[in-house]
């Protein structure tokens, strides 16, 4: 939770930022609208298409402005990019038709769009520099590390405001932890939690790029770091530990084989012959895809498709998978370990790929794939990972892998669902 210090100071942030502040002065507070024009302000983009390629390549004359190293940026506090932001739905019915679904709840596609929009102006809020008219660098989203839902019915008719701040920061990486709550019932409750991790490039997004170091204030700020500082060792750990790099553990290859033998054909005895327990579903038999054609209209502010884009796309695969696969529609639990590997560039074939990884009780853990295909050299690209943990409203049928491979994404999925649970 932010210090009540911050809540207090939430206005200098803001003053780096002529259009937030602009909405402020007209007496309304700065919205979702407000964020992405001054994102486009800060690199110097525009909403025309030729153009916007124009500003992009005129960039490449900032470099000159880069830090040569982090000790030659002064430290900021946690203070300078705390940022407010609404989201009027109850008071804006033309804006509520953008996030309404037809079962009248909110589409959190929506909302993962907007919170990647934020978590790029708080970064920026961190690295503002007054001199410059235009920020050098390229603030991108490396990683979602965790989104916690605190609620799971959000409200089409009711205001909702985002707060966040940068918690910690690396040399060139920087943590933004935001909160989302929804105005009902005369005060605001909250609704999730969530956890980004931004990366800052050169103004051509080819190299890394150095941030202002973090000074905490007070015993509340030193402990939000020291959680970011252990954030980052727990994200080292499971890298480390990933089932692509090393062998399961003990534990984990005796529930492999314990699913082999709960397969196995009795009349036979066969290793060829696997017969489908009750109340189970093969894996290959949970698995929905879908394809994205990227046009201009999804770009970012560097010419590349919109991770919020990218991140709705494959929530809403995600969910219709968990939907279909559990026979009613599912509420979101909590998105966890989102890994932008790779840009999408614009006029790609995006293809999508959802797989319900692993289930228990009434949980049902999702990963999707997404990649880019090239149709003329025939190559395919890793681009994102995205795993969500869904809750159904009755047990669902018991997930049962065949293959090896199929094992080692059951106990992903196991893991990241233990990770959820125990969080």
């Amino acid at each position: 939770m932010l210090s009540p210090r911050l809540v207090m100071l939430r206005s200098a942030a803001s003053m780096m930022s002529r259009s937030l502040c602009a909405a402020a002065s007209h007496g309304r507070a700065a919205d979702m609208a407000d964020v992405r024009n001054r994102l486009r302000e800060i690199v110097g983009a525009s909403t025309n298409w030729s153009d916007h390629q124009q500003a992009m390549a005129e960039r490449t004359a900032l470099s000159s402005m880069l830090a040569k190293s982090q000790s030659d940026l002064p430290a900021k506090r946690m203070q300078d990019s705390f940022l407010e932001v609404h989201l009027p739905l109850g008071s804006e019915p033309q804006l509520r038709e953008k996030y309404l679904t037809y079962h009248n709840t909110v589409r959190f596609g929506r909302i993962l769009e907007d919170l990647d929009s934020l978590a790029v102006l708080i970064s920026y809020s961190h690295t503002y520099n007054p001199a410059l008219r235009r920020s050098p660098l390229s603030i991108v989203t490396a990683l979602v590390d965790k989104i916690d839902m605190r609620q799971h019915v959000i409200y089409p008719d009711c205001d909702i405001k985002f707060t966040g701040h940068v918690t910690w920061v690396g040399k060139t990486s920087i943590e933004a932890k935001m909160h989302m709550s929804q105005f009902r019932d005369g005060s605001y409750a909250p609704v999730l939690d969530a956890t980004f991790v931004m990366v800052a490039r050169d103004p051509e997004n080819k190299r890394a790029a150095f941030v202002n170091p973090l000074k905490p204030d007070g015993a509340a700020e030193e402990k939000l770091l020291q959680e970011g500082e252990t954030n980052r060792h727990r994200r080292v750990e499971l890298s480390t530990a990933s089932l692509l790099k090393v062998a399961p553990t003990d534990a984990e290859r005796k529930i492999v084989h314990d699913l082999f033998l709960n397969t196995l054909d009795t009349n036979t005895v066969s290793f060829r012959s696997r017969i489908l327990p009750p109340n189970s579903v093969w894996m290959e038999d949970a698995k929905l895809k879908g394809l994205e054609i990227c046009h201009p209209q999804q770009r970012n502010i560097f010419n590349r498709i919109f991770g919020g884009f990218l991140m709705r796309k494959a929530y809403e695969l995600g969910w219709a998978n968990a939907c279909s696969y559990g026979g009613c529609r599912p509420t979101l639990v909590a998105v966890d370990d989102i890994l932008f590997q790779k840009p999408v560039e614009i006029g790609s074939l995006l293809m999508l790929s959802s797989q319900v990884c692993f289930t228990q009780g009434k949980f049902i853990q999702v990963r999707v794939h997404s990649e880019v295909f090239d149709p003329l050299t025939r190559q395919h690209s890793t681009t994102n990972i995205f795993h969500y943990t869904f809750a159904s409203d009755r047990d669902v049928p018991n997930i049962v892998p065949k293959t090896y491979g199929e094992s080692m994404l059951y106990l992903d999925g196991k893991r990241h669902f233990n990770q959820t649970v125990e969080s």
